[in-house]
């Protein structure tokens, strides 16, 4: 590991203990911090986050978060309805920026966010997490409002594969991980870089391209690493993240669509063929099925009219 990266694991790795709500309460001051749930048919789990958040971060005792949005991508089931009942304010995804056509994608739901919120400090949060505690928002918070020289914080965790401890996260070892160490070895001490609970200032999220499929945590890294310096990059250990897993074929989906962030990310060139071919056993054999990989990129949000026009930005 590089003496840089070791400088920054202890200059820039945290626990959630090492700031009680007290202190980052009294930091807060005028910094409006909103909170984004990207959600995809979620109604077993969302209502639960939104509820834990509202009754432990949003009351006049601890004013911490100011804003609670649930972005629905197109969901087939109650998650608006359970959301909402939660206390949510929900946003359907393609009724933000109708101008430009929506994609399919976490990415493009997390971009399309910065739209509809106005807080200083944007903090997202996976909708399918599990015994969610409000350390999650507050742990990767706390930094930004305490330490000015701070533009983004990564959550880490265990993450339990079943009744397997650290088992979880097999795209990100299997194919982050080596990537990050290999061409960014700066990023080598990010535990969780493909974590989806993460929060950073807007005056950098808007400044950034966002992948709008699973590429889009591990774009944002290397993105803010290049735009903000390691410095300004943190993490924060919460505990123990559980979340629904998925079978192996999606997570070579997941893997091909990360390395083609990271290939771009690398090149800015052209993709030969941005397909992936998987294969399942039918009764004949195998039976070969080819995917899209993502290819598309929305650009940073600054440079959307209608955006820069309601934030008043020349």
């Amino acid at each position: 590991m590089l003496e840089e990266v070791e400088r920054w694991l202890a200059r820039r790795s945290w626990s959630v203990a090492d700031r009680p709500l007290e202190r980052i309460l009294a930091a807060k001051r005028g910094t409006k911090v909103s909170v984004v749930l990207p959600a995809l048919n979620e109604e077993a789990t969302v209502g639960t986050i939104v509820s834990v958040i509202r009754r432990e971060l949003m009351t006049e005792a601890v004013p911490l978060v100011d804003e609670l949005v649930v972005i629905d991508s197109g969901s087939t089931d109650r998650t608006a309805e359970v959301a909402a009942a939660a206390g949510a304010r929900v946003v359907a995804r393609d009724a933000i920026l109708p101008r430009i056509p929506a994609l399919p994608g976490k990415g493009e739901v997390l971009w399309r966010s910065l739209m509809v919120t106005s807080g200083d400090v944007v903090c997202f949060v996976d909708a399918d997490l599990r015994d969610f505690s409000a350390d999650f928002v507050s742990g990767i918070v706390g930094p930004l409002l305490t330490d000015p020289d701070v533009a983004f914080v990564k959550a880490m965790y265990d993450r339990p594969l079943g009744d397997a401890p650290g088992q979880g996260g097999r795209v990100t070892e299997l194919v982050a991980r080596p990537l990050l160490n290999l061409h960014w070895p700066q990023l080598a001490g990010v535990v969780q870089p493909l974590g989806g609970e993460y929060a950073a200032r807007r005056s950098l999220l808007e400044r950034l391209p966002f992948p709008v499929g699973y590429g889009v945590e591990l774009g944002l890294l290397v993105d803010a690493l290049h735009t903000a310096g390691l410095d300004a990059l943190a993490q924060v250990d919460v505990g123990v993240r559980k979340h629904r897993h998925q079978d192996g074929r999606a997570l070579g989906r997941m893997a091909a669509t990360i390395y083609r962030t990271a290939q771009v990310r690398l090149s800015r060139g052209h993709l030969v063929r941005p397909r992936l071919t998987q294969f399942e056993r039918g009764e004949d054999g195998f039976i070969p099925r080819t995917y899209a990989v993502d290819t598309e990129e929305r650009p940073p949000m600054i440079e959307i009219e209608e955006y820069a026009r309601g934030r008043d930005v020349a």
